[in-house]
């Protein structure tokens, strides 16, 4: 942003203190002190050439192509020789010359690109790069038009593989440090270093120690040439031969803005967004690698209908009459589960087919451990309420201390681990985290451990000091588990004036509370238990009343569909392993009468549903996604030439019309505009309860979170990066290990299940306490739950084996 120091009279004006004023290619502007001469260039319209410059990385001046000119302007500011204007900040007076004006600097730069060039293979026709290159372009736009370099060109082996989906190319290499600054600075991983000197500088790897990063795409996306390609992506497309479209990504509830990128209707890449306000530039793995979970042979494409017993492909006619009749003979004792995955248009069309056309408040988002304290505290808390857009990642980075609570950020929200490491390097930062033991994010952040058992969460928030309104808390879905968790931190953020910020795990769910899928909660916040929030979406709904009574959660469906109180369930995106008690809910599943299952791929639901539908992947529809800030994140049509043309909203609607009902829209734009006209909730509201802390057991306490590549759905079918996640590991404290006498194996058992796992002793962790990743992406699972009791015994090597 340029400064004019003069105003619309002419008249001088004085400047500002913060400002510096210098003249680049004889245009004078101001810009603020510390400027660095390569942005004060770009701010009148003037690109330098660059490639080890990026705006969100350190300064490091590698690559010496931003050469410009400062001559001497009789200051004492110039130089006898050109300058990385990458590096140098302006000065008051300074006059620069880039290539526009100076045929020094415009020498030196061809120089730079000439060197550049000499080992540089002349492959683009089959490198990933080709066509959007910027060592391609700036050789075309500033470079020379012939070699002078006749002799052989330096080779190397090629691909190095930096990790199962990371490879490298090092004769392409132009030294930049982009990779290893990113890996060093941004997301703390310097698994990737410069190695050897002079000719022979390279990237290069410890030999046994893979490059183990959750955000390792990132190098491949920010590497100026086709160094760094990634496995997935490697040979499947030419850039100019791909339809970008920009969308929200569907993993977890940051928010993350991405550009998908199809061919012959098909996503062949996803890259990061730029979006200052979330994501800045930057993706996890899973959000730029996990969209291949749709292209296996179990993804549902026509209805089915069981018949004797098995079910068999249907038509659509069929299908929604068979699913009336079944939700007909259910007689309104149906519940509904919409699972995580929903925009927050097909997120409302549940509640409204809830509550207008099946007559039940039995509705729940939560397919994964939960309780009525949670359900509560959101009802009171969440939606529309006192947490609604209280904290950002903005305030992250401005804040003087951040409270994690049964919290992993760097496995449950990357992003948000990305702001507060950021946060950490500049600002200073202080983080807290209530765990078990330090973790590998932990670390990271430089963060304060208070080692607590899962359950002492409560008592340990009672010993932190200093909480004050500059601090944040950050609570997990995981405070669920804990009794009287999340009522302690909302009692901690009411006394202290600190902000509180519940962040959930998955992408959908936050959308899923605004839109009323709890069986206490109406859409925007409006409690069920209030006559007059009832009337005001009964009234804009345009019925008469709606359900008064308080509804099952998704527990408690399971429960009564197996003693027999529950007829029919009506189940999204419901996967049973993921919720506290599987088999409770699998029993619930096969003692239903009735059972519809809308859903994308075959799974445990279907195996057991009356009626399946299939529904239509998210790169097939059109919507919206909250984040935790509660930010609304677009979601496009990527794929037109779809398998399945039903999105879950018109699956909705054509079943609530075959009921003699209306659901009140088809469209996502019918719906969302609905639900905005619909509104928050300005009443009053309910106060969350008190609950009391559950006491820790006697024995040994599980802990566990599920880390970001685990065995969901959402990352099959893409073989390396299944290959990047970290293999099941036990830990327990050293104490612990020598009173149990536990070696290199172990054999860990919890709800009757038994495993062997490798384990890890680790220094500073908790006594009596055995942690293991939920749902492991590699390994086996067992089913755990925080707080639960479990047992470890040694095993030999030879037996583990």
């Amino acid at each position: 942003m340029s400064v004019d120091t003069k105003t619309t009279t002419g008249e001088e004006v004085a400047p500002r203190p913060d400002l510096v004023t210098l003249t680049i290619d004889g245009t004078q502007v101001s810009v603020p002190k510390g400027t660095l001469i390569i942005r004060a260039a770009e701010m009148i319209g003037t690109a330098i050439p660059r490639f080890c410059d990026h705006p969100l990385l350190d300064p490091v001046g590698a690559c010496r192509q931003c050469m410009v000119d400062i001559p001497d302007a009789g200051n004492g500011r110039g130089f006898p020789k050109p300058q990385a204007s990458c590096t140098m900040p302006v000065a008051e007076g300074m006059v620069v010359n880039t290539q526009v004006t100076s045929p020094v600097a415009k020498k030196a730069q061809v120089g730079m690109l000439e060197f550049l060039l000499i080992n540089h293979p002349l492959d683009c026709p089959i490198c990933d790069k080709g066509g959007e290159c910027p060592l391609q372009n700036q050789a075309l736009s500033h470079g020379p038009g012939e070699s002078r370099f006749t002799e052989l060109k330096r080779t190397f082996p090629k691909p190095v593989s930096i990790s199962a989906q990371i490879l490298l190319d090092r004769e392409r290499c132009v030294l930049c440090a982009r990779c290893t600054r990113f890996s060093e600075q941004i997301s703390g991983d310097p698994f990737i270093a410069l190695v050897e000197r002079g000719a022979l500088q390279q990237v290069g790897s410890y030999e046994q120690d893979p490059y183990d990063s959750y955000f390792s795409g990132n190098v491949v996306q920010i590497c100026p040439v086709g160094a760094l390609t990634s496995a997935a992506y490697r040979f499947q497309a030419r850039p100019f031969d791909l339809v970008s479209t920009t969308v929200t990504c569907e993993h977890c509830a940051s928010g993350c803005e991405l550009r998908a990128d199809q061919r012959h209707h098909q996503v062949k890449r996803r890259l990061a967004g730029n979006n200052p306000a979330v994501n800045e530039e930057w993706s996890c793995d899973k959000g730029r690698f996990g969209f291949m979970y749709s292209r296996g042979e179990d993804r549902i494409t026509r209805p089915l209908v069981r018949r004797d017993g098995v079910l068999q492909p249907a038509s659509w006619p069929e299908a929604i009459d068979a699913a009336v009749h079944g939700l007909r003979a259910a007689a309104g004792s149906v519940g509904v589960q919409t699972g995580g995955r929903l925009t927050v248009e097909n997120a409302y069309g549940y509640s409204r087919f809830a509550r207008v056309v099946l007559g039940t408040n039995n509705i729940d988002f939560r397919s994964r451990p939960a309780s009525a304290e949670e359900a509560e505290f959101l009802a009171a808390r969440v939606a529309g309420g006192t947490l609604a857009g209280s904290v950002t990642y903005g305030d992250l980075e401005s804040a003087s201390r951040v409270v994690l609570v049964a919290f992993e950020p760097e496995d449950e929200s990357p992003i948000v681990f990305l702001r507060l490491r950021k946060a950490v390097r500049q600002n200073r930062l202080q983080v807290t985290t209530l765990a078990p033991f330090a973790s590998r994010g932990t670390e990271k952040l430089s963060a304060t451990l208070v080692p607590v058992a899962p359950g002492g969460e409560v008592a340990a928030l009672d010993t932190l000091t200093d909480i004050d309104a500059g601090t944040v808390l950050l609570v997990g879905e995981r405070a669920a588990t804990v009794p009287g968790l999340l009522s302690a931190v909302g009692a901690l953020a009411d006394s202290s004036g600190a902000r509180l910020a519940w962040i959930p795990r998955r992408a959908g769910d936050m959308g899923a509370i605004e839109a009323g899928c709890l069986p206490g909660l109406l859409p925007g916040g409006r409690p069920v238990a209030d006559a007059s929030a009832r009337v005001d979406v009964a009234s804009h709904w345009g019925v008469a009343s709606l359900p008064g009574e308080a509804g099952l959660g998704a527990d408690e469906q399971f429960a009564a569909a197996a003693d027999g109180s529950l007829k029919a369930l009506v189940l999204a995106g419901v996967d049973p392993a993921d919720l506290a008690d599987p088999a409770a809910a699998l029993a619930g599943l096969e003692a239903a009468e009735f059972v519809i299952s809308i859903e994308q791929r075959l799974s445990a639901v279907t195996e057991r549903a009356n009626v399946v539908f299939p529904a239509a992947l998210l790169e097939e529809q059109s919507g919206h996604f909250l984040n935790w800030e509660h930010r609304h994140g677009r979601v496009r049509i990527v794929n037109k030439n779809v398998p399945s043309p039903m999105t879950d909203l018109r699956i909705l609607a054509a079943l609530a019309d075959a009921m003699g009902s209306t659901l009140g829209f088809r469209a996502s734009k019918q719906a969302y505009a609905d639900f905005a006209e619909l509104g928050a909730w300005d009443g009053t509201r309910p106060a969350a309860p008190a609950h009391q802390a559950a006491a820790i057991g006697q024995g040994l306490v599980a802990a566990g979170w599920r880390e970001l590549l685990d065995a969901s759905q959402g990352n099959d079918y893409e073989l390396a990066l299944r290959a990047t996640a970290r293999p099941a590991v036990a830990r327990v404290s050293p104490a612990t290990a020598d009173r149990l006498g536990l070696g290199e194996v172990a054999t860990v058992s919890a709800g009757g299940v038994s495993t062997v796992l490798p384990l890890e002793v680790t220094p500073g962790m908790v006594d009596d306490v055995v942690w293991v990743p939920l749902n492991p992406g590699l390994g086996e699972r067992l089913p755990v739950v925080p707080g639960a009791a479990v047992t470890v015994a040694a095993v030999s090597v030879d037996e583990g084996v």
